[in-house]
């Protein structure tokens, strides 16, 4: 299940939609406050922006996120961005289910006017993912 979801129009680029998606970030719990910041946060390259990584380091949120090279004007000193190689391996999960949900004949060319069908819609598309995958 997606943890959290925004919708903008296609021309919107997802390095400035990232701060958004993790402020829409929430998970209930049965007793207490819900947890509205994640631990830790793995992305790619395009998210290498200072603005990100400054958000991130206010927060408290621990990143993997390779260096983008093409960004960097010059070599930085100091202490380099470490990036576990692993863990960030395990994104093709999520680039998977992207090329899943974009699969469905319904959600990818969006015929929904508003945009609390469509968002009914993906959720609809990724519990039937979930409920497949479950079993």
């Amino acid at each position: 299940m997606p943890l959290s979801i925004i919708v903008v129009p296609a021309n919107e680029n997802d390095s400035t939609l990232y701060v958004p998606t993790l402020k829409n970030f929430k998970i209930q719990r049965p007793i207490g406050r819900p947890v509205n910041r994640p631990s830790k946060v793995t992305a790619d390259v395009i998210y290498d922006t200072d603005e990100i990584r400054k958000y991130k380091r206010r927060r408290g949120i621990k990143s993997n996120i390779p260096v983008n090279i093409r960004n960097r004007k010059k070599k930085k000193r100091g202490r380099p961005i470490k990036v576990d190689w692993d863990e960030f391996k395990k994104k093709s999960a999520v680039e998977r289910f992207f090329s899943w949900i974009e699969s469905c004949k319904k959600v990818f060319p969006r015929y929904e006017i508003k945009e609390r069908s469509y968002l009914g819609v993906v959720m609809l598309a990724a519990i039937m993912r979930l409920n497949q995958v479950l079993g």
